[in-house]
C-alpha cells in the first residue's frame, strides 16, 4: 500500500500546484470538492472498513474454505456471482469487502467472480438503468454481461488460485 499511497500522495500535490499556480482559485474550489466527497464517502467508508475487518474474524475459515474458498470450485464462483450482483454501495463498500474477505481465505476466482458482477450487474442501480434507458437495453445489457462474471471467476480459479 506504501507505493500506490506515495504515487496518490505526488499526483494529489502536483494537481493542487498546478491549480495554485494558475492563479485562478482552481486549488481552493479542488480543495472545496475533496472536502464534500470526503464529508460524503467517509462514513460509508469506515463502515465498509468495519464490515471487512468483521468479516475476518468472526466468519469461521473452515465454513468460508467450504463455501468461497479456492477448493469451493464453481458453487464458491457462483456464490460470488450471486452476492456482487446483489452488493449495493460503489468501490468504497464491494473493495474492502473483497479484501477481508481474501485475507479470510476466499477463493481468488470467488472474488474475481463477486467485483465483475459487482461492476456488470449492480443490481441496486437497475432502477436507474431502467428509468434512463429503458426495459429493453437493460434487458440486452444483463443478458449480453450475464456469464461473464461466472467465467471470470473460473478464469481467475484455473490461472491464479495461488495468487492473494
Amino acid at each position: 500500500m506504501l507505493i500506490p499511497t506515495i504515487i496518490m500522495g505526488t499526483l494529489a500535490i502536483v494537481l493542487l500546484l498546478i491549480g495554485y499556480y494558475k492563479g485562478e482559485g482552481e486549488h481552493i474550489s479542488g480543495m472545496r470538492s475533496a472536502l464534500n466527497m470526503m464529508i460524503e464517502i467517509l462514513p460509508l467508508l469506515v463502515f465498509a472498513f468495519i464490515v471487512a475487518g468483521m468479516v475476518q474474524v468472526l466468519l469461521p475459515r473452515e465454513l468460508l474454505a467450504k463455501l468461497i474458498g479456492a477448493e469451493s470450485g464453481i458453487r464458491g464462483i457462483l456464490i460470488g456471482t450471486v452476492a456482487g450482483g446483489l452488493s449495493p454501495g460503489g468501490p468504497y463498500v464491494s473493495l474492502p469487502i473483497v479484501a477481508g474477505l481474501l485475507r479470510a481465505g476466499a477463493g481468488v476466482g470467488t472474488m474475481v467472480a463477486y467485483l465483475t458482477a459487482w461492476s456488470l450487474w449492480a443490481v441496486g442501480r437497475l432502477p436507474m438503468e431502467v428509468g434512463i434507458l429503458g426495459w429493453k437495453f437493460t434487458l440486452i445489457r444483463i443478458a449480453s454481461t450475464f456469464f461473464f462474471s461466472p467465467i471470470a471467476g473460473l478464469i481467475a480459479q484455473l490461472f491464479f488460485a495461488g495468487a492473494k
